[in-house]
């Protein structure tokens, strides 16, 4: 599912999250070109004298539109960029954090094995 997922596990809710970001991101640009290709479409095509009243509102109103949403489209850009960040960074946590339970394993199996037999263990030796 996610292309951000380790190879050792499923999908983190901040990797869905992003998932879930970038499809939701990439449909606001595809509307704000298609806005972008309507609004260019109207002013081109509509006559100048019929420009006027509600359907200069109109226009007006969709370039209002196409620019909220292009700066929603950037925005959206910025808050990916901080969730794979944040992904990254729980990664190595992550990495650090079983490296440092291997080694804690180990240094207690040592001790284990190098500690001194009990009291018990010696009477029945």
């Amino acid at each position: 599912m996610s292309q951000h997922s380790t190879a050792l596990s499923t999908p983190t809710s901040l990797e869905r999250a992003l998932d879930q970001n970038e499809a939701i991101q990439e449909t606001v640009e595809q509307s704000a070109a298609e806005l972008c290709v309507i609004n260019a479409v109207l002013k081109q095509e509509v006559p100048e004298h019929v420009k006027t009243g509600d359907v200069a509102e109109a226009l007006q109103k969709t370039d209002e539109i196409e620019s909220r949403i292009q700066n929603s489209a950037g925005n959206l850009e910025q808050v990916n960029q901080a969730l794979k960040e944040e992904i990254k960074a729980r990664v190595d946590l992550e990495r650090q954090l079983a490296s440092t339970q291997a080694e804690l394993e180990q240094v207690q199996n040592a001790a284990q094995n190098s500690a001194p037999a009990s009291e018990g263990e010696r009477r029945a030796s």
